[in-house]
């Protein structure tokens, strides 16, 4: 017995129960998924193994991504916003490609052009991630006679190439002049986003500049010293990995005064803390960089500078990943940059 249910992706998923055989697929219109039952029905019938994919025909790369698409989407993990922008780019670089033809050389071929369009070695690496992704799912949950075996071939292959690699570990810290220069900068005419406090806010929170915009008075505790961050980023969970972080003031700023000083222009419409457009903020901030002839300084590298800062105050790994959220103590390491020169504060405190 055939059944067509719409997925609330728009797509058409047709599921075939017929003499003890289970057999479901995805489609993105209603006729193609009602053809496909008919026929599978009518192979189960004649004693044949039905084939859940339409393999057969030969589908492409854009297809594949398609059906990944909505299948994630039908169970409530559509793709966040990074891994759709890279579905959308295969499906542009690769979507007419027959899955049958993604072979060794080809990808090869799509690795060397994302590299010369000036792709990095770790972009390249997540591109190939996401076309294996994508082809391991449609043999997996629908049978498709597609292999990955290509794709690691030739992810080995991009790899000896030097264009599939690790990140280089950034490990840049600011310096109290140059955060005074910023501060001066910031402060020297009234402006729409207070820049100075928001930078004070991330080096003693650790906290990237999107989640610094969207905290809410309803998740801060005055009481407890303790803010609530919802959905924090992590890249095996997306929704839902909320983080209770305690607010500090050992990294030269305190966050909860800061905080406080915000409730003097609290709007009312708004429940956020600091009610800004980040993209906006972090705008500014390298704009006032360029202004201030600071070089290679990002707004991000406040969140490692806060996390430095928070060794350099003697604690251990587990209770700083308390305050930034990681989750693999490994991640933490890279941030361990200390200054030479606190190592005195820290043996007073030792000796106290």
């Amino acid at each position: 017995m055939a059944t067509l249910r719409q997925l609330p992706s728009g797509h058409w998923q047709a599921q075939v129960r017929r003499k003890g055989r289970a057999v479901s697929e995805t489609f993105i219109r209603w006729d193609h998924a009602h053809e496909w039952a008919i026929r599978v029905e009518g192979e189960i019938d004649r004693g044949k193994s039905p084939v859940a994919a339409r393999a057969r025909g030969g589908m492409t790369v854009g297809e594949l991504i398609d059906l990944h698409i909505a299948d994630m989407t039908s169970v409530g993990r559509p793709p966040g916003r990074s891994k759709s922008a890279t579905l959308e780019m295969l499906r542009k670089e690769l979507g007419t490609v027959k899955a049958v033809d993604m072979n060794r050389e080809r990808l090869v071929k799509f690795g060397r052009k994302r590299a010369t369009a000036g792709a990095g070695p770790v972009t390249v690496g997540m591109d190939i991630g996401a076309i294996k992704l994508v082809v391991s799912h449609a043999a997996a949950v629908h049978g498709i006679e597609v292999s990955a075996e290509s794709v690691d071939l030739a992810r080995i292959a991009l790899r000896r190439l030097g264009l599939i690699g690790k990140a280089n570990e950034r490990d840049r810290r600011t310096t109290e002049d140059e955060l005074a220069k910023l501060f001066s900068h910031f402060d020297s005419k009234p402006r729409l986003i207070p820049m100075s406090r928001i930078i004070k806010f991330a080096i003693a929170t650790a906290m990237r500049q999107e989640e610094i915009c969207r905290v809410t008075w309803s998740d801060f505790n005055s009481r407890t010293k303790m803010l609530i961050i919802r959905d924090r980023k992590d890249p095996r969970e997306k929704k839902g990995n909320d983080q209770n972080i305690p607010l500090l003031a050992v990294s030269g700023y305190n966050a909860v005064a800061l905080i406080e000083e915000q409730r003097a222009i609290r709007g009312n419409e708004d429940d956020r803390i600091f009610p800004y457009v980040h993209k906006s903020a972090g705008t500014a901030f390298t704009r006032a960089c360029q202004d201030l002839k600071i070089d290679d300084l990002h707004f991000h590298d406040l969140r490692h500078e806060g996390t430095s800062r928070l060794f350099e105050a003697g604690f251990a790994i587990q209770q700083v990943s308390l305050v930034t959220g990681h989750k693999d103590w490994k991640m933490l390491r890279r941030y361990t940059h200390l200054r030479p020169e606190t190592l005195h504060a820290f043996a007073a405190n030792k000796a106290a």
